[in-house]
This record gives structure tokens, C-alpha cells and sequence, in this order.
């Protein structure tokens, strides 16, 4: 892929984004431990911003389509710091799903390329409630 160089920058992005995910995870495990939580989303902006850019990632966050989601997912941000992590989370989450809405037939196609369980996400029931209608992707 010419679009798509893998550079250090993205590559420590990456981690701090999956280190992010699996502190957030931690966090939820462990009854909404507010510290957990918000070295995950410390984390996970971190990467997110370290593997898109600065300037693609102020104009992804800043851009009138998804100003809903990044007010949802800072407001959540200040309800974990602040100490009422079950909201912020509630929060979090609608703003993430807002914000990376427009990823989701990307992610399908990608969950269907994989070896073992792909197959999986290739039948009509599971398409058709995930929303792309079970159409197999020619790997």
C-alpha cells in the first residue's frame, strides 16, 4: 500500500492506543476504577493523536459531523476524572460511537478477512444485525 507507511511515530501510536484499550478494559473489570480508566483514556488519545497526526486529528475531532461525539467523549472524560466513572463511561461511549461510526463497514470487512473466526461474520443472520447484510467480501 503507497498510502500507508508504518513509521516509528505510528508504529509507538498503535501501542499506546491497544495500551489505552487494555486499561480502559482494566478498569471496567475492576468496578469503574477511576485510575484505571483515566490513564486508559490518556493513553488512548495519546495514540490516537500519535498515529493520525496533530493536524488530522484536530481537523477529525474539530469537524462539525463528529463535534457531538468529541463533546460526548470529553464530558465523559471530566465525569471519570472527576469521580463518577459509570457516567463518564456512559458518556465515553456514546461519544466514541458517534465519532467512529463511519469506521464500522471498514472494521466488518477487515473482522471477515481473518483466518479462523472471519466465517463467522460471514453469515446472513450475523450481517444482517450487524448491518451489512451478510455479504461475503472476496478475500
Amino acid at each position: 500500500m503507497v498510502g500507508f507507511e508504518m513509521d516509528d511515530w505510528k508504529k509507538i501510536g498503535l501501542g499506546l492506543t491497544g495500551f489505552g484499550v487494555f486499561f480502559s478494559f482494566l478498569g471496567i473489570m475492576f468496578f469503574f476504577d477511576k485510575g484505571l480508566l483515566a490513564i486508559g483514556n490518556i493513553l488512548f488519545i495519546s495514540g490516537v493523536i500519535m498515529t493520525i497526526g496533530v493536524k488530522s486529528s484536530l481537523l477529525f475531532f474539530m469537524k462539525r459531523s463528529n463535534f457531538k461525539g468529541t463533546i460526548s467523549f470529553g464530558v465523559g472524560f471530566f465525569f471519570v476524572i472527576s469521580g463518577w466513572p459509570v457516567v463518564g463511561m456512559a458518556a465515553e461511549a456514546y461519544g466514541f460511537l458517534i465519532l467512529f461510526s463511519g469506521f464500522w463497514p471498514t472494521l466488518s470487512v477487515f473482522v471477515q478477512k481473518i483466518p479462523v473466526i472471519g466465517w463467522v461474520f460471514q453469515l446472513p443472520f450475523i450481517g444482517s444485525f450487524l448491518g451489512y447484510g451478510g455479504k461475503r467480501v472476496p478475500v
